[in-house]
């Protein structure tokens, strides 16, 4: 997480949510990273997670990211947690939780639904505090 940390705080400056995210690979090396690129791509999809899947796909060339961990130090939204599953991510470490349009757990659960052909293991609320403090001082700034 002090990674994921460490890439959304780059983007503070910029006018994107400071949400980062890593994906490491099955031996734990760091494959890509990314942040919300929202704003300065003018791009819906750009979300950390999304840049960090598209980063980690091209590193292996394959989209299948079997034995991948993603960390974001936000809760995926639908859009998200579903690229998730499609990549065959194994594990989700994430930060705070967003319970306006979390899909780990607060509103929905995409990532662990049975009726869905791949789910991931979940570890949830790492370092909750530091990365929902950087969100909330990202937004007390731009009201």
């Amino acid at each position: 997480m002090g990674r994921a940390l460490q890439v959304a705080r780059q983007a503070i400056d910029s006018a994107d949510v400071p949400v980062g995210a890593v994906v490491y690979g099955p031996d734990g090396v760091e494959l890509a990273t990314g942040c919300n690129q929202r704003e300065a791509t003018a791009d819906p999809t750009a979300h950390a997670e999304i840049v960090a899947i598209r980063g980690a796909a091209r590193a292996l060339g394959s989209w299948r990211l079997a034995g991948c961990t993603l960390v974001v130090t936000l809760e995926p939204c639908t859009m998200c947690a579903g690229a998730l599953v499609l990549a065959r991510i194994a594990s989700l470490v994430l930060g705070a939780w967003e319970p306006k349009t979390g899909a780990v757990g607060s509103l929905w659960d995409v990532v662990r639904d049975r009726r869905l052909p791949h789910r991931l293991e979940v570890y949830a609320g790492v370092r909750e505090q530091e990365c929902a403090a950087l969100l909330r001082d990202f937004f007390d700034d731009h009201r």
